[in-house]
């Protein structure tokens, strides 16, 4: 099967995380925005969708059109044994993902703390406090968590000996945190070590090698989840 991923063209975002997925799985798939941006609109908008969607990434596997990112990566994970083979290691699996998925809307909310549809030059103020409380509260919260889950596990991933979707996830949740937080970040991996063994365990698989080389990887920017403001890394 070739997928069709849906995103908005010329960032990461949350399809990213979906991205990762298909290629460590080595899957066969066409970023349809990449080539046609109006086609994810054509989703969006459009009638005669059984199950329509809310908002991007989307991922369309034969006949089914998933969404929701912790939903694909759900799905894809069990067709490309990137999850355990359990019921409760698919489930723990999904869970870490949601959790992962809460401190990514947190990362956004920080330098969109008022609203999304306002330009981050219109909420600096309020950016500057909550990103204080992000940096100094809520991150040192969920690398903690993540590194305690990593040290359970004994195996130098999440949910247990093999990687899983939930790995990829983590890894492109420090390299975000890297290049949004560089100064912040420093510090707090050298309390989490865990975290970085992961990172660069992840990012030496042949095929996340080969991805984040290739240019099919987006750089990061001010335009994605993850955003590099100087002013707001302490």
């Amino acid at each position: 099967m070739r997928y069709e991923l849906y995103y908005w063209p010329g960032i990461q975002g949350r399809g990213e995380f979906v991205r990762l997925a298909l290629e460590e799985a080595g899957a066969a798939y066409t970023d349809v925005a990449r080539e046609d941006d109006s086609s994810l609109m054509r989703f969006l908008e459009g009638d005669g969708v059984a199950y329509p969607p809310f908002a991007p990434p989307l991922l369309k596997a034969g006949k089914l059109l998933i969404g929701q990112t912790a939903n694909i990566l759900l799905f894809l994970g069990d067709r490309h044994n990137l999850a355990p083979s359990s019921q409760a290691g698919r489930l723990w699996a999904h869970q870490l993902q949601l959790t992962l998925s809460d401190l990514v809307a947190e990362v956004h909310n920080g330098h969109h703390p008022i609203s999304g549809g306002l330009y981050y030059e219109d909420q600096k103020r309020e950016a500057a406090k909550s990103t204080k409380a992000l940096r100094e509260e809520r991150l040192p919260k969920y690398l903690a968590y993540f590194a305690r889950v990593l040290a359970q596990s004994g195996s130098g991933w999440l949910t247990g000996r093999a990687l899983s979707y939930a790995d990829l996830s983590l890894f492109q949740i420090v390299a975000g945190l890297r290049y949004a937080f560089p100064r912040r970040m420093k510090r707090l991996e050298a309390d989490y070590p865990g975290l970085t063994t992961l990172y660069d365990r992840a990012a030496g698989r042949p095929r996340i090698a080969g991805y984040l080389a290739s240019p099919r990887r987006l750089p990061f920017s001010t335009e994605g989840i993850f955003r590099h403001y100087p002013e707001l890394d302490h």
